[in-house]
């Protein structure tokens, strides 16, 4: 595996983390989990996103009602979905009761 490919791993899974991190409250936690597949799980308590703007939340420029008014360009998911996908992985959005969990597989990685 290139180290390309590695640093490209590497800033998906931080692109997630960074985005829990953003959107969970002060009092919230972001939980991490790296699997042996190549695989890292990112959950957090924020608001999560609403089921409607779950098919879009990986396009470029999309931007959530509620996210309407936190800082952003809606660019930041679209890159990592980018990273994922030039490496042969993918990257998902599962609501939770409360927050989001993210996704995200590059095999390479393994």
């Amino acid at each position: 595996m290139s180290r390309y490919a590695r640093k490209a791993g590497r800033e998906g899974a931080r692109g997630l983390v960074d985005n829990a991190v953003k959107r969970c409250p002060d009092d919230g936690h972001v939980r991490v989990r790296a699997m042996s597949c190549g695989a890292v799980t990112i959950s957090d308590q924020g608001p999560g996103i609403p089921a409607a703007d779950l098919p879009y939340v990986f396009d470029r420029f999309h931007r959530s009602p509620v996210a309407r008014s936190l800082p952003g360009s809606g660019l930041g998911l679209a890159i990592v979905r980018q990273v994922a996908e030039t490496y042969g992985g993918s990257v998902a959005a599962e609501p939770l009761e409360q927050g989001l969990r993210m996704r995200f597989s590059v095999p390479v990685l393994v």
